[in-house]
């Protein structure tokens, strides 16, 4: 009998949609607390997920959703700094 191999999913930050964990963004906050866009998925630190629309990182943005899930205050910038490496320089 063949082994279905498990998906896994993660919820966007910003619609709150569960997606397969390959089709979404991670942001990622470094143990130095540097925030990033994260493209392998592999760097170190605490990760956050976000489908790859502008308009859901801006909500994601609005509702304060990255400040929860690094468990810390994000600043502004970082988060701009972290967008336009996502949707190159878009705003």
């Amino acid at each position: 009998m063949a082994t279905v191999k498990k998906i896994p999913v993660r919820l966007c930050l910003g619609c709150k949609e569960p997606h397969p964990k390959k089709e979404l963004a991670r942001i990622v906050r470094s143990p130095e607390g540097e925030i990033s866009y994260d493209p392998g998925g592999k760097k170190p630190g605490r990760g956050a997920y976000i489908c790859r629309k502008p308009e859901c990182f801006d909500a994601a943005v609005k509702t304060k959703q990255f400040a929860k899930a690094f468990k810390e205050p994000v600043a502004a910038e970082k988060l701009v700094e972290a967008r336009a490496q996502l949707f190159g320089g878009a705003q």
